[in-house]
């Protein structure tokens, strides 16, 4: 029986899960948006208090490694390489976009024959980051940052294929994309407890990722900008 401690904060979400074998056994989350740096750190400290006090051993340490927020991302992924090292456990990395599907298949179901799930992230003005699933989360379309206009996705669309979008980008997505094979679902947000099933697999396949050396799934590089009245000009 494998006990995961789950981290998730690749968008305005801040959330932690404590699972075991299917079962939810302490779970924390924040949708105010900007506070992973101070509610991170409690929710963590929750969950090792549940585990401590039922006498639960942690076994892995799984964490959201994106697409997503920069800033997010960093957090989350600090947080849980320091608890996977603290507690010689292996790491365990989850695409935010294929919990965004996940999260949609468990929650919606959908009787449509040829279906795919298209997961987006908003990645500022037209631009999200986005994938097309099978229900099997075979990609038919791989993780990328996409600028989104109404040919996005068209060959897939002339193909037949119903597309699900979910995921915070994805009201965009209906701005610009009027075909009748479109579908969106409101309110799906990437959490810590809906990434159990994911991690869980990754358990059992033993698909962990290097504590010292993995990084977040960015798809483009951060682009810092320069404060507007910069009080020094060296």
């Amino acid at each position: 029986m494998a006990t995961i401690l789950n981290i998730e904060t690749s968008t305005e979400v801040c959330s932690v899960a404590l699972t075991s074998e299917g079962q939810v056994l302490d779970h924390s989350e924040n949708y105010e948006g900007q506070t992973h740096a101070t509610m991170l750190s409690q929710y963590v400290q929750q969950a090792l208090q549940y585990a401590r006090t039922r006498e639960v051993s942690i076994d892995a340490i799984a964490v959201s490694i994106g697409p997503g927020s920069y800033t997010g991302l960093r957090i989350g992924l600090s947080e849980a390489k320091g608890l996977a090292f603290g507690l010689s456990v292996p790491l365990i990395g989850v695409n935010t976009l294929q919990l965004l599907t996940v999260s949609a298949m468990f929650n919606h179901f959908i009787d449509e024959d040829k279906l795919l799930y298209v997961p987006m992230i908003d990645a500022r003005r037209m631009e999200v980051y986005t994938a097309a699933y099978t229900p099997a989360l075979e990609a038919l379309v791989e993780p990328q940052a996409m600028i989104l206009d109404e040919h996005s996705f068209e060959s897939l669309l002339d193909e037949g294929y119903t597309l699900v979008a979910v995921g915070n980008g994805s009201d965009k997505a209906r701005e610009v994309l009027k075909h009748d094979h479109m579908r969106f679902i409101a309110g799906i947000k990437p959490v810590a407890l809906e990434m159990m099933a994911l991690a869980e697999k990754a358990f059992r396949e033993q698909q962990f990722i290097d504590v010292a050396y993995s990084t977040p799934l960015y798809l483009k590089e951060f682009q810092a900008t320069k404060p507007k009245n910069p009080i020094l000009n060296l």
